[in-house]
């Protein structure tokens, strides 16, 4: 197969926009791992219900949707420069 008929025009795929937006749906998918962390007990005798907290079982899930759409548009989207 010749690659000169294949289509490519020799420019990049993703645009340095669509590759910022990329980074920034990744900062924010690790901001939701963060915001999920802790609510641990020193004492493993002892049960927390820190763990159910709104903060772990809503926000975090939610930013980190967020996050992955974020990836999925910059990925799919066609940006102009």
């Amino acid at each position: 197969m010749n690659m000169e008929n294949s289509g490519s025009n020799g420019k990049m795929p993703m645009t340095v926009r669509g590759l910022k937006m990329l980074l920034v749906g990744l900062i924010v998918m690790i901001s939701g791992y963060i915001l999920m962390t802790g609510g641990g007990s020193e004492n493993p005798e002892v049960f927390s219900y820190d763990m159910f907290d709104f903060r772990r079982l809503v926000v975090a899930p939610t930013v980190i949707i967020l996050g992955i759409i974020i990836e999925v548009v910059s990925i799919m989207k066609v940006f102009k420069e």
